[in-house]
This record gives C-alpha cells, structure tokens and sequence, in this order.
C-alpha cells in the first residue's frame, strides 16, 4: 500500500510524539503497519508518502536514483539570476556536504495559496517571493539551507510534487490510497 498525504504545518513526520501536545501522523487515522518514506519538518507542508512495504523506501530515496522532489518555496526577498544560478550549479556547500545540483526558478506568475495558520513572518519593508526548486536528495532541512546561503531565508516550504506524481491530495490533512497509475508516476 502507498499512500499519498498532504501534510499540514506543525505536524511531526512520526507516529509517536518526542514532546506532549506535538500533534504528529497518529492524528491522521491511516491504516496500521504504514510508515512515513522521508520526512518533511515540523514547519513544511505538502506531499508525503506513507507506506508499508519497505522495499520502497530505498528505491525513492537513495539519491542514486534521482527521484525528482520538487518544492514551492517562498523567501524573504527576491533573488538575482546569480543567486539562483548557486543554487542549479551545486556549488553550495552545507556543513560537510555538497549540494547536487538542482532546478531553481522564480515562480512566474507567482501562485495563490492559501494563507498557513500560523500566518508566516511577512516584513513591510521586505518584498518576498515564490521558487520552485526540484531536488533529487533530501538532507536535513536542506532547501531551507539552501536558501538562508543565498541570502533568501526560507518563509515558507510545500513539497508539490515525488517525481511526476503532482500531490493529488489539495487540504491539508487529506490522504489517499494511490492506484497503480499514480506509482508508476513516481516511479515505483
């Protein structure tokens, strides 16, 4: 079984809480024996995949395999064509790792989305906008990293998409059962 979750802000990626009150993936009423394949932090949003097989979670995460991970990201400022070129070029460097390169783009019209409760940080003084950036690894809040060593902190994080499957689940909190079609789109 693979599951397909839009997870909401706030929520710990785990099904038992590492401090009282953390609301985390019991809250959301999956079937049993499933577990989280990677993780989004406490303070992103959007696709997460759910599973119960565990020959998958290599398959989709080892960045051997290149399972695209594409996320809209909105930052503090605006971000010159040099600053986004940092980012495609993987020449940024993260504690002891290198980054991949990776696809970086101004968002162009910039999406609606639906304001996060709680409201994010805004400055009146300081403009904001919206990147998609698509990786193919996941490390530790690594496009937030990505971000803060562009100079463009991370305000807000939603993971849109796993390879080609666009997150079919639109309300945060809203899960799904994917059908055969929607795997092979993730390629698994």
């Amino acid at each position: 079984m693979l599951i397909a979750f839009h997870k909401p802000y706030g929520v710990l990626c785990q099904f038992t809480p590492d401090l009282p009150g953390q609301i985390t993936l019991a809250n959301f009423d999956f079937p049993r024996n499933i577990y989280p394949l990677g993780r989004l932090d406490m303070d992103s949003e959007g696709l997460l995949l759910l599973s119960d097989e565990p020959s998958i979670n290599d398959r989709l995460l080892n960045p051997k395999n290149a399972h695209a991970r594409t996320y809209q990201v909105q930052v503090e400022g605006i971000p010159t064509s040099s600053a986004l070129e940092r980012l495609r070029s993987g020449t940024i460097f993260l504690s002891s790792h290198h980054c991949l390169p990776c696809q970086a783009e101004i968002l162009d019209p910039q999406p609606t989305i639906l304001p996060r409760i709680p409201p994010i940080r805004l400055r009146k003084t300081i403009p904001d906008c919206w990147l998609e950036i698509t990786l193919t690894e996941g490390k530790n809040r690594q496009v937030r990293r990505m971000t803060a060593a562009i100079g463009h902190p991370t305000l807000r994080l939603i993971r849109t998409s796993i390879g080609n499957l666009q997150n079919p689940c639109h309300s945060p909190g809203e899960w799904k059962i994917l059908h055969k079609t929607e795997r092979a789109q993730i390629g698994i």
